[in-house]
């Protein structure tokens, strides 16, 4: 292990005195009590309806204070993530060989506080451009990275991720994964609140570490806003334009494919399958609202341009966004065809073909599995509200 606990237990007498001055005691950030047990409890699961964040960014010390204090949060959690081995000690992580790393689990109410703003707060107390380890606790166990439950959280945070480095405040590469979230296991109980039960020493160790002052030279004249409740974030995306530039749309790795898509999802998107026709979700949906790529959420069609072609397979005459669509010449059946595909998904959609209705005389042939429907009524909470207008247009004819 690289951290203060091994460096100072492994230099000789002259190097602990230093660290010693600079006010990091000669145990190290982690060292236990005296018989405290190694032993950490059992992956947790989601509960009492609040969401779940996880955060890893070195020493779970430094990380739990910056989030516990925030308005609905309701609890933060030290532990370990990101490993193979069940149960992991804070002995078997800090040694590096387990393939965990030290994180945050944080709890929090959506209605109160939104991911969005989490993120922000997790910038705010590390290092992004270090892949080392963060500040004087080294090795791959203190990387830095956000592990995502779900399609939502990680288009949040690679959003966050970009908007960070197109802001220039840091010079390096940001390296901070975003990971799909395994199991976590909490740490040992006197790793939990540290801050609150051994004030002195977490001081002495945050400022000895060189977080504290990183922290203060980087974000010191950058202060945060405090959070807008996320019915008023949603309120801001009002009256954006249908071509907003600012959505991210990214296909997830294939591993979380595999686990979030159903087999046939997966077969036609990722390996160019066919759905058999009539036999098929949205072949014959009418309800109003918009189709979006099953893998990246990317807007495809509209049901303001679908019509019935006879064929058993969902038929749009245009695509709602053109940009968010690719096309490409197959010979899979001997004779060419249009394939197409989303463009920020690469999904495998279908085909596209010159027998449709006026004025474009395009039919888009589209599998139900390559789409997820989203209807007029739930587009704002989906976060496509500026298609609400489409509709409301049409009423209004």
């Amino acid at each position: 292990m690289s951290s203060l606990r091994t460096l100072v237990l492994g230099l000789p007498i002259l190097g602990v005195a230093i660290l010693v001055a600079i006010g990091v005691g000669s145990t190290g950030p982690h060292s236990p009590p005296a018989r405290q047990s190694d032993d950490a409890s059992k992956p947790t699961t989601q509960t009492d309806g609040l969401a779940e964040a996880i955060f890893a960014g070195g020493c779970f010390w430094c990380m739990e204070p910056p989030f516990e204090k925030l308005d609905g949060v309701a609890s933060v959690t030290s532990g370990y993530t990101g490993g193979k081995e069940t149960g992991p000690s804070y002995k078997e992580v800090s040694s590096g060989r387990t393939g965990h790393v030290e994180a945050v689990q944080v709890k929090y109410d959506p209605a109160r506080i939104s991911y969005a703003y989490l993120l922000e707060v997790f910038w705010r107390q590390i290092n992004p451009t270090d892949d080392g380890g963060q500040f004087a606790d080294r090795g791959k166990q203190y990387r830095t990275g956000i592990y995502v439950h779900d399609r939502e959280q990680r288009k949040l945070a690679e959003a966050s991720k970009q908007k960070l480095e197109k802001s220039g405040i840091f010079k390096k590469p940001i390296v901070t994964q975003i990971i799909s979230a395994g199991a976590f296991y909490p740490a040992e109980e006197y790793h939990q609140d540290y801050y609150k039960k051994n004030p002195s020493h977490y001081k002495r160790y945050r400022r000895g570490s060189g977080r504290e002052g990183f922290l203060e030279s980087v974000w010191g004249k950058r202060p945060l806003e405090p959070p807008k409740k996320p019915e008023a974030q949603k309120a801001d995306t009002k009256g954006k334009s249908m071509s907003d530039k600012s959505k991210h749309y990214e296909k997830p790795p294939k591993a979380e494919l595999r686990k979030e898509l159903t087999p046939l999802q997966y077969t036609v998107t990722q390996e160019e399958g066919t759905e058999p026709p009539f036999r098929n979700e949205y072949w014959d949906n009418d309800k109003e609202g918009i189709y979006v790529d099953v893998v990246s959420g990317e807007p495809l069609f509209s049901s303001l341009d679908k019509y019935k072609s006879g064929t058993g397979w969902p038929s749009f005459s245009k695509p709602l966004e053109d940009e968010n669509i690719t096309r490409d010449v197959d010979y899979k059946l001997l004779m060419p065809r249009t394939e197409v595909r989303s463009k920020h998904g690469d999904s495998h959609l279908g085909h596209v073909f010159k027998d449709g209705p006026a004025p474009t005389g395009l039919r888009y042939c589209i599998n139900s599995a390559s789409l997820r429907f989203i209807a007029k009524e739930d587009l704002e909470k989906e976060g496509y509200g500026e298609y609400l207008a489409l509709f409301e247009n049409k009423a209004a004819e």
